[in-house]
């Protein structure tokens, strides 16, 4: 039966890396055709759409790097594996949409001053395109989006471009009309804005991880409230909490506790440490138990503590 569940695991696991490649592939070509038919076409609108779908290109090859690195065993040099790579990765990523966008919404700006018509006709056409391959990454997702956190972070750039892509639609049906020339103009910042939020949730996410700092939606002093309500008499302190990469959380603490057998200290701890996992998501916790506590600070560390 272990066996069995194993190779259902493994064959899941192969399905979704498939479908990722299979997104990340039609990207790249609709990102190149909306960047040829933007140029083509003289809408800046288009464009950005193509700085937006390139966005999903790189959230899914993170995606796919990120898997294969967290298949890897830790090794004496990289105990902790390769996640920070992807981190950086991510970081860099976002600071080039960052150069991008500004450059994009300058042009938009001149646009909006001295606007001139576009070619409706091959916008419609390309961007209706886009739409359809967005969706198609959303739906090739759909059942495994909740299942990793980096997939999730894909199939939101997914979807989140689809709707991008309607104002690109929008600006194309109405290029004919009176405002016309400067809604094409008007679509780019608004996608350039859509792209520049998700630009910079993605700074700031990896900059976190980069500091080391608590991950986000994870309260501490919630936490520690919880596992000393669940496990008293035990007392956690002297808590840190890190990712060293996107959904790999780690965590070190003190445990004050009665127990003087060593099984029934060891017990309690896999408790614990099943009840951060299922409930905080923390996959790794060090627990070092203490009978008298700590002392001074010197033996801690002085570091956050809980009230």
């Amino acid at each position: 039966m272990h066996a069995h569940r194993q190779i259902q695991a493994s064959d899941r696991e192969r399905s979704l890396d498939r479908r990722l490649w299979l997104s990340a592939v039609l990207n790249v070509l609709i990102t190149a055709a909306e960047a040829a038919a933007g140029v083509l076409s003289g809408s800046l609108a288009l464009l950005a759409d193509s700085l937006h779908n390139l966005s999903d290109v790189a959230a899914l090859v993170i995606a796919i790097v990120s898997r294969r690195l967290g298949r890897r065993p830790p090794s004496p040099r990289h105990t902790y594996g390769l996640k920070r790579l992807e981190v950086l990765a991510a970081l860099g990523n976002a600071l080039a949409l960052f150069a991008v966008t500004a450059f994009i919404a300058r042009e938009a700006l001149l646009r909006l001053l001295h606007p001139h018509p576009v070619k409706a006709g091959l916008m419609l056409a390309v961007a209706s395109l886009a739409i359809l391959v967005n969706l198609g990454g959303v739906w090739l997702l759909w059942d495994h989006e909740k299942s990793d956190l980096n997939v999730k972070s894909a199939f939101l750039h997914l979807f989140q471009d689809a709707l991008a892509s309607l104002a690109v639609v929008a600006a194309a049906l109405f290029a004919h009309t009176r405002v016309g020339p400067y809604l094409d103009p008007v679509a780019a910042l608004v996608v350039g804005f859509s792209v520049l939020l998700s630009a910079f949730s993605i700074v700031t996410e990896s900059f976190g991880m980069l500091v080391e700092a608590t991950p986000k939606g994870l309260d501490v002093d919630e936490m520690v409230a919880g596992v000393n309500a669940r496990f008293a008499p035990v007392r956690m302190h002297h808590v840190h909490v890190w990712e060293v990469g996107p959904g790999q959380r780690i965590l070190t603490a003190h445990m004050s506790v009665e127990e003087t057998g060593l099984a029934a200290v060891e017990s309690r701890f896999g408790e614990v440490r099943t009840f951060l996992l299922e409930h905080w998501g923390i996959g790794h916790a060090t627990l070092e138990p203490e009978l008298n506590g700590c002392v001074t600070d010197r033996e801690c560390g002085a570091p956050y503590d809980t009230p």
